[in-house]
């Protein structure tokens, strides 16, 4: 299966991007740095893991700027921040035919639709990912928590492409899973964002400390509230008590774990908190439900990157 990445030198597109090849699949990957995509082409991808300790070079894969030279593929994997998404996008259609799925597993809300409206829906796969990494340096990535990934269609329906998707990616050693119910999966992991990236990259906490902390702890309690008040006010079934546990428990294990936020924050880029707690306010306003902490967020997240010379001026 031919499959590009889209921002495949960031650190969950090298994650990705690796193993896919590793498992035997024809793998570009597509990114506006070119110093990333010179040492990888000339070095191959370096990926460490965490988990295991281990690291490989992988080097049967490539890397280009250009996507138009990259020949029609199978799968488009978008991986770039959200505000990249719809240029991404477009600048990507010369890899695509009808018979192309361009499937987003990014963070927040809202990234299927905007691709839809470039693509339209038939060709869009939704999902979300509990993988983690970070970049260490140009060509090497490291892969710091492996989870399950889910993926759907914009419709609801599991269709025969998609479990060929999720038979590629569990192959290459991604478990990953269809399901009919994937904006519920997707909300599920928008609870998780809300609760720990803001906090963590506001107070510059590592995922462990967000739970060592009376504090931090009741933020992220009246967040989570916040979210499961405007899902279900959608109609999508979501538990505070499974969610606060599974949040909780992620966190303790994830030991000196630094958030895609607060990462952000750390080398003063523009985050994702428009389609994070953002979604949650934007929501919420037009459901007539109160969101205070999350606006709160929102709020400061944005100040803070007001702060860096024309992140937001």
């Amino acid at each position: 299966m031919k499959i590009a990445i889209l921002g495949g030198a960031g650190a969950m597109g090298s994650v990705m991007g690796a193993a896919l090849a590793d498992g035997g699949q024809d793998v570009t990957l597509v990114d506006v740095s070119g110093g990333a995509v010179d040492q990888i082409n000339a070095h191959g991808l370096r990926v460490d893991h965490k988990p295991s300790g281990s690291s490989r070079v992988v080097t049967n894969l490539r890397a280009t700027t250009a996507p138009d030279t990259a020949g029609i593929q199978d799968v488009i994997l978008v991986f770039v921040k959200c505000y990249h998404t719809e240029n991404a996008v477009r600048q990507a259609l010369p890899m695509m035919n009808a018979n192309t799925t361009v499937m987003t597993i990014q963070n927040g809300w809202g990234n299927g639709a905007r691709i839809a409206d470039i693509v339209g829906a038939n060709q869009v796969a939704i999902g979300l990912t509990y993988h983690s990494a970070t970049l260490i340096a140009p060509g090497h990535a490291l892969h710091t928590g492996a989870g399950i990934t889910h993926i759907g269609a914009m419709s609801g329906m599991v269709t025969p492409r998609l479990k060929t998707i999720a038979e590629v990616f569990n192959q290459a050693g991604l478990p990953t899973e269809t399901t009919d119910q994937v904006l519920a999966q997707i909300y599920m992991k928008l609870a998780l964002n809300c609760c720990t990236l803001p906090t963590s990259a506001l107070l510059r906490f590592e995922a462990h400390r967000l739970v060592e902390h009376t504090g931090s702890m009741e933020t992220m309690r009246g967040i989570l509230r916040e979210v499961v008040a405007v899902a279900n006010a959608q109609g999508i079934a979501l538990d505070y008590v499974e969610r606060w546990s599974a949040i909780t428990s992620l966190l303790k294990r994830a030991v000196g774990g630094r958030s895609s936020m607060l990462q952000d924050v750390d080398h003063n880029r523009r985050t994702e908190i428009d389609v994070i707690n953002g979604a949650i306010t934007e929501a919420g306003r037009g459901l007539g439900i109160a969101t205070p902490l999350n606006d709160a967020m929102v709020w400061m997240v944005r100040a803070l990157e007001e702060s860096y010379a024309g992140v937001r001026a």
